[in-house]
């Protein structure tokens, strides 16, 4: 439980004992009425676990399976090593039959050390950007 879910619980005890009302505790815990009323329904019937979400520490339902990522990982190795993810994804597609989005199958790839991640080109300390000259200026 993290120190949040804490704070709710002590600011909703008080409206389980009586002693503070439910416009209050919106007010503390900056939400409408209704959802405090909500609140205390599930800390009623499931005790104090109930300000937890209910899928901490479990893997998200909108995970992509774990043979698609080995078969996907295994094609890219094979045949498509010097593909963006971009194309890769299209040709995955295309000729293999795998589905899977460009930005997981990057960050699969980025994983699996098969492409480094691109930064952003900053400015070096010290070094101003080349500008060119104003049109006027000739």
């Amino acid at each position: 439980m993290n120190q949040h879910e804490r704070d709710v619980l002590t600011i909703m005890k008080p409206v389980r004992d009586g002693q503070r009302t439910r416009a209050e505790a919106a007010e503390l815990l900056r939400l409408g009425v209704r959802q405090v009323r909500r609140l205390q329904r599930e800390l009623e019937a499931g005790g104090d676990g109930a300000v937890v979400h209910g899928l901490r520490g479990k893997p998200s339902n909108r995970k992509a399976d774990d043979a698609l990522r080995v078969a996907v990982l295994a094609a890219y190795k094979a045949r498509y090593c010097d593909f963006g993810p971009t194309l890769a994804r299209e040709k995955l597609a295309e000729v293999e039959k795998l589905q899977v989005g460009r930005e997981t199958l990057r960050r699969w790839l980025v994983e699996a050390g098969l492409r480094e991640r691109r930064r952003a080109r900053g400015v070096q300390p010290g070094i101003s950007p080349r500008r060119r000259p104003p049109r006027w200026h000739k």
